[in-house]
């Protein structure tokens, strides 16, 4: 069985799906819009924290909404598969909303923020940003294509200014920190088939052999892929390609 597949076999995913299948015409129409920025989902109030793993998307101020791309969705998808497949036990049915300046964010070991590349933090957003991955957060970028690097680019430097963005290649740990991931050739962002998914990454002290700080997902959008899952909307494969990417990434995250 595909990985994708696997939430047709989930008791507790099957429920949402019959919902998201009620809703199946709104959530149709309201893709193209919701993916401009145009359509914002209503957000759900925060769990508290009990330590238990909790996926903390990152919301950054400003003109654009755009953070909250595929919310809730693809956290439920993910959520759901990460319970099935490792122990890390994650809380399935409910994820958190985070700027990048509150104090909560210091209980978390990792964070996902999508769409950098309308992204642009401010001076207080930054350096809480960077005390936080410096006392040992993970982050994961995701999201962005084409020109949207440039904004990407000055916001990640303004959070680390000495950092150093570089490629990543197969045969780092975080391909194989549960999946064995074999390639990192063939998926592209959902939106334009031109785009072909980079990946790169930060290091502690931009040094190779030192943890990984962030982990980016350039000329992609594993979010999406996940957010549609469960309605074929895209080709099987590619689905499957971002479960694993994100399960490794969250165990990589936990681990290092």
């Amino acid at each position: 069985m595909s990985i994708a597949g696997l939430l047709h076999g989930a008791r507790a995913h099957r429920r949402a799906l019959a919902i998201a299948l009620a809703l199946g015409a709104t959530l149709a129409a309201a893709r193209a819009g919701a993916q401009r920025g145009y359509f914002r989902p209503s957000i759900e109030p925060n769990a508290e924290y009990d330590g238990q793993f909790t996926f903390v998307r990152l919301r950054y101020t400003g003109w654009s909404n755009r953070w909250i791309a595929d919310y809730p969705a693809m956290e439920r998808n993910f959520m759901t598969i990460l319970n099935d497949l490792t122990t890390v036990h994650p809380r399935v049915g409910h994820s958190n909303i985070l700027t990048m300046d509150d104090p909560a964010l210091s209980r978390y070991a990792v964070a996902y923020v999508c769409e950098p590349g309308f992204w642009t933090p401010t001076d207080e957003e930054a350096a809480a940003l960077r005390q936080w991955i410096g006392k040992g957060g993970f982050l994961i970028v995701d999201d962005f294509y084409h020109r949207q690097w440039d904004t990407f680019e000055r916001a990640m430097k303004k959070v680390l200014p000495d950092a150093r963005i570089v490629p990543l290649d197969v045969s780092h740990a975080i391909f194989n920190s549960f999946f064995k991931i074999e390639t990192l050739e063939g998926m592209t962002h959902p939106d334009d088939a031109t785009a072909k998914a980079q990946y790169l990454g930060i290091y502690e002290d931009n040094n190779p052999a030192k943890r990984l700080l962030v982990v980016i997902n350039y000329n992609n959008d594993i979010g999406d892929y996940m957010e549609w899952s469960g309605q074929g909307v895209y080709a099987i494969n590619f689905s499957n390609d971002a479960y694993k990417l994100a399960t490794n990434y969250i165990v990589y995250g936990l681990t290092h």
